[in-house]
């Protein structure tokens, strides 16, 4: 092993029950690289970063992994053991504890102390510290529950760079943070490149792979296909690396054709009902066609996800404006509302909301259709189970078993159960809040062409997303939301980035 390789991974294969995660993977990764791994969901990525920070110890894998010219094997108490190596994972789902704050969270394990009690005032000045050092916008006192769901990436990254990290992995980091936010993370990514540290860096926005990486890794199947310079990539060659053929459009053709008006907001305000005096809407109007895939863009913060949630009946409390479908007013005060009307909702949480990770798959996707399969006394446990299967084929989740708790499966593979269970509601209208976050490029085509399936039956889609290009690629309008309010609808025909990020500023 040279000097320059920190890390040198050797033939290492991972299984579980019918699953052979990692296949014989080898890879190197140099001293202060910054090295890109891709790959669809179910590459193994994750399984592959989980044993480098120990969550899978040594001895429930085969091959060998080699940590500065040593090999590495971290015991059952091996998380801990992984940061004090020097290794520390910022994974794809948040970690942190939702009702403390952000100081208590980045010293939660490692709390500076004096004659056995916390001394708060040194644990807050040092998050001050490290969040002032990477210049993050975030108060160390704040209850990160009360914050973004970038705002918490945000403090996720700063809390694993508080372990003084020579090998930092970062799991999907910018899936949920605003373009500012992301160009921030490149400078601290640039600067910790600068001091020796190698981050290892797992991303499905290709697009990254070439703004920041040295080296990229390709795994399919839990095989490693090509690890080669960044430069002797394209992003063509790049995708067919990962899916195995050549993908000639990002989003495919649809042939909607919205027509009428099948839901209306006029002037909606609400606010939290955890804190009265926080308006969470302020003056929101759009309407909703049949068919149609409206786009909804906006900052970090500027209440998409809040205009969304509210509309479910699972968030804000409403102080002003109307609820139409169809002609007619409504009222939503909850989620059985909502449903009860005909809309679902995809949440942008997939962990926190969107699933129940203790249980199986099959129950995660008929959970909200129970009433489709039962009379008054008992579940038709056939029809439950080929409904639940259907969707498993429709939208491709790899599983080894439907009886398989959801957590065992990869993030993708999450969201598209997340999707599905939705689905088999037969919404009239399908909210989806970040619907391809985490989602591999090949699933998020199949979503995308999903998309255009149900508008063309009927179906219309609200749609957030952070990403511009995805709002652009999918969407029949924009709406632009600023600070709580709605601030412009767009056609498509008309709609670009430097438009919409006028409307999402305040410019315009």
């Amino acid at each position: 092993m040279t000097e320059d390789i920190i890390l040198d991974i050797q033939n290492v294969t991972k299984q579980f029950p019918g699953i052979i995660a990692l296949n014989d993977v080898s890879i190197q990764f140099k001293r202060g690289d910054i090295h890109g791994i891709c790959g669809e969901n179910g590459a193994g990525k994750s399984t592959l970063m989980k044993i480098l920070a120990g969550v899978y110890p040594y001895g429930t894998y085969e091959g060998t992994v080699l940590y500065e010219g040593q090999e590495l094997k971290l015991t059952s108490s091996s998380i801990e053991q992984a940061r004090s190596e020097g290794i520390a994972i910022v994974y794809q789902e948040l970690t942190l504890v939702p009702d403390m704050t952000v100081g208590e969270n980045i010293f939660l394990g490692k709390e500076i102390t004096e004659n056995g009690v916390i001394n708060w005032d040194k644990t807050y000045a040092e998050t001050r510290t490290i969040l002032e050092r990477y210049q993050l916008d975030v108060d160390p006192h704040d209850v990160v529950k009360h914050l973004g769901v970038g705002k918490m990436q945000m403090v996720e990254i700063a809390k694993a760079l508080s372990e003084n990290a020579k090998v930092l992995i970062l799991d999907e980091p910018t899936s949920a943070l605003t373009v500012a936010e992301i160009d921030k993370l490149m400078e601290i990514l640039a600067s910790l490149k600068a001091k020796g540290i190698t981050c290892i860096y797992i991303s499905h926005k290709l697009e990254e792979f070439f703004r920041i990486t040295d080296t990229i890794t390709v795994l399919r199947d839990g095989k490693t296909v090509t690890t080669q310079p960044t430069g002797n990539f394209t992003l063509e060659s790049l995708v067919k690396h990962m899916v195995g053929r050549e993908m000639k459009e990002r989003f495919p053709p649809g042939s909607r054709k919205p027509d009428g008006v099948i839901f209306e907001v006029k002037d909606l305000h609400a606010v939290d009902p955890e804190e009265p005096s926080r308006k969470v809407l302020n003056g929101v109007t759009f309407d909703l066609k049949r068919g149609e895939i409206l786009g909804i863009a906006g900052l970090m913060g500027s209440g998409r996800t809040e205009l969304v949630t509210t509309i479910f009946g699972e968030f804000g409390k409403i102080t002003g404006g109307t609820l139409y479908l169809d002609g007619r007013e409504v009222k939503i005060n909850s989620a059985k509302d909502a449903l009860e009307k005909g809309i679902s909702l995809v949440p942008e949480d997939r962990k926190g909301q969107g699933l129940v990770l203790i249980q199986s798959i099959l129950n995660n996707l008929s959970l909200p259709n129970l009433f489709s399969f039962s009379n008054s006394w008992a579940i038709n446990k056939n029809q439950e189970m080929k409904s639940s299967l259907q969707q498993v084929k429709n939208l491709a989740i790899k599983i080894s078993s439907i009886e398989n708790q959801v957590d065992s499966l990869s993030g993708g593979n999450q969201q598209k159960v997340v999707i599905g269970k939705w689905l088999m509601t037969i919404p009239k209208i399908l909210i989806m809040d970040d619907p391809t976050r985490g989602v591999d490029v090949g699933a998020k085509y199949e979503i995308y062409k999903l998309m255009n399936e149900l508008a063309e039956k009927g179906v219309s889609i609200i749609m957030i997303s952070s990403e511009l290009e995805e709002v652009l690629g999918m969407s029949d309008r924009v709406l632009v939301m600023h600070e709580g309010r709605s601030n412009g609808t767009l056609a498509i025909s008309e709609a670009t980035q430097e438009k919409i990020m006028a409307l999402a500023t305040g410019i315009a």
